[in-house]
């Protein structure tokens, strides 16, 4: 849908024509005509430029990393700059959990990170590593966010082998 928008508003844009009666005569700037061709190109090249954002940021998929077991907590580092390195954390249901968050981006937006369905709430100073625990009770995914919701990473809870 937005796909055929998108496209639609760049014909129409790309075939609009303006009479010469309708743009006063300047002496420092000339309409230069461009075949449709080009502007169908152009066009369909942004297009395909937007596109390919779209797919970076929404379905672009990073692996996922387990935490390591270490005296009975599974523990990982997170680096936070420009988002979560890694964004996908493999944990074992029922065990506590424990991550550090280390952020490196100076940027307020990530400045504090939220896991909702853990009722958590972190503010994370800069350069600095700061934990946060819980320990889930069910498997299923849960999010992790920026306090703007632009940046994101899941906890993936799975039944222990």
């Amino acid at each position: 849908m937005l796909f055929s928008f998108l496209l639609s508003l760049g014909l129409i844009f790309a075939s609009a024509q303006v009479s010469p009666a309708q743009v006063k005569s300047t002496s420092k700037f000339s309409r230069i005509e461009q075949p449709l061709s080009l502007r169908l190109l152009v066009t369909l090249g942004g297009l395909g430029l937007i596109g390919a954002e779209g797919w970076w940021f929404l379905f672009s998929k990073t692996k996922s990393q387990r935490a390591s077991t270490s005296q009975g907590i599974q523990e990982l580092e997170i680096v936070v700059d420009g988002g979560y390195t890694p964004d996908s954390i493999l944990v074992n249901l029922g065990q506590p959990v424990r991550l550090n968050f280390l952020r490196k981006d100076p940027s307020s937006c990530l400045e504090k990170v939220l896991l909702p369905d853990f009722h958590k709430a972190l503010d994370l100073q800069l350069n600095k590593t700061t934990s946060v625990e819980f320990t889930p009770t069910q498997a299923g995914e849960y999010t992790f966010h920026c306090g703007m919701n632009m940046f994101r990473g899941v906890v993936k809870v799975q039944e222990s082998n």
